[in-house]
């Protein structure tokens, strides 16, 4: 084939994106019968990215006027809950259409009531505690290009101030470790949904806060050891944890710091749940090689976080997650890919990342120790 022909597509894809990006092309596409739908979808879909922002802002609204739970008890006018919630009946009745245009109230005459995708809402672990705590990420995406270029601080990289290494004191320990643990119950679902802990005898958590993911574990597999491996101010939560869910003689809690001390041995599986995404790639380099030799031969690996798409750049992980990385200044949403070639790197094989089930909320690469 001669460069010509192999550049063909490429250069067709240009001379047609040129025409697309005139402004009367796109008036002539949007009457014309052949491409009328086309253009109506698309310029619906670009419309919808442009009001993402003030989408987002509804949904905080309607979350910290907490009008989800006041609306479960059955319909209720704009006047009702502006008087609840100190609003002025007119911008309610404004927020209120708003909730009901993005499919999470319904109207019903002049009364509003919860929607499924509302109920379905206050039904996901920790996403009320998420959208509230967004107030951090919007205010680093107020200027998204001075972020694209690093300044010094953000708010976010204060809110975990514990990915640069840093001492964290018990009442910062107690906020994120709580918002960690009530979404770390999806996690915990779709990652052992993913992967069987059959065989495993005793599972190492890394990072593991306090316990979401092992409780979880120890429920799927009652006679597997664990131990919970992380910074010694979120110890007391989960022992707590563990006594409540009757597994404090089948937990051993480890605190440390992976940065700065040995990892403990004896499990013959250790898991990653949302850690290696918080990190730069030396950090996850290290951390990686102690894994690999605190693991016996033939021993388990299993990462479990957001991640990028790669070749197929993903929405949740190449928009959403790739942003919130950026602006906690540490770490990015590696695809499964990089995540492999990490592993390589390291000294572990047969790398594997089944087809997640929800990847807004984890994939998974699993790999081994060589025997």
């Amino acid at each position: 084939m001669s460069a010509e022909a192999h550049d063909l597509p490429a250069w067709r894809g240009g001379w047609l994106n040129r025409l697309v990006a005139r402004p009367g092309f796109q008036s002539w596409a949007s009457k014309f019968p052949l491409t009328r739908s086309r253009a109506r979808a698309d310029g619906a879909a670009l419309f919808d990215v442009v009001q993402g922002f003030v989408q987002s802002q509804v949904l905080m609204a309607l979350v910290e006027l907490d009008l989800f739970r006041r609306l479960r008890a059955g319909p209720q006018s704009a006047e009702v809950l502006g008087r609840a919630c100190d609003v002025p009946a007119e911008r309610m009745q404004v927020l209120l259409q708003a909730g009901a245009a993005l499919g999470l109230l319904k109207r019903k005459r002049d009364r509003f009531a919860l929607a499924r995708k509302g109920a379905a809402l206050m039904g996901v672990p920790g996403l009320e505690a998420m959208i509230r705590h967004h107030k951090a990420f919007y205010d680093d995406l107020r200027d998204p290009v001075a972020l694209l270029r690093k300044p010094e601080e953000t708010q976010l990289s204060q809110f975990w101030p514990y990915v640069f290494g840093g001492s964290v004191d018990e009442g910062d320990a107690a906020i994120y470790s709580d918002l960690m643990a009530q979404s770390q119950r999806l996690v915990a679902e779709d990652t052992l949904r993913a992967v069987s802990l059959t065989g495993v005898q005793h599972l190492l958590d890394i990072g593991g806060g306090t316990g979401a993911f092992l409780e979880a574990a120890g429920q799927a597999n009652r006679s597997m050891q664990m131990t919970l491996f992380d910074l010694p101010p979120v110890v007391p939560d989960a022992q707590a944890r563990f006594e409540a869910a009757g597994m404090a003689d089948r937990v051993t809690i480890a605190p440390g710091s992976f940065r700065d001390d040995t990892l403990p041995e004896g499990a013959d599986a250790i898991s990653l749940i949302r850690v290696l995404y918080d990190h730069s790639d030396d950090t996850v380099r290290d951390l990686l090689a102690k894994v690999h030799d605190a693991l016996p031969a033939g021993g388990r690996l299993i990462v479990s976080e957001p991640m990028g798409g790669g070749v197929r750049p993903d929405r949740a992980g190449d928009v959403y997650f790739a942003f919130y990385t950026m602006a906690m200044q540490t770490g990015r949403a590696r695809s499964a890919g990089e995540i492999a070639a990490l592993l390589a790197e390291a000294g572990f094989v047969d790398m594997r990342s089944p087809a997640p089930a929800r990847s807004y909320v984890t994939r998974v690469v699993t790999a081994r120790r060589p025997e």
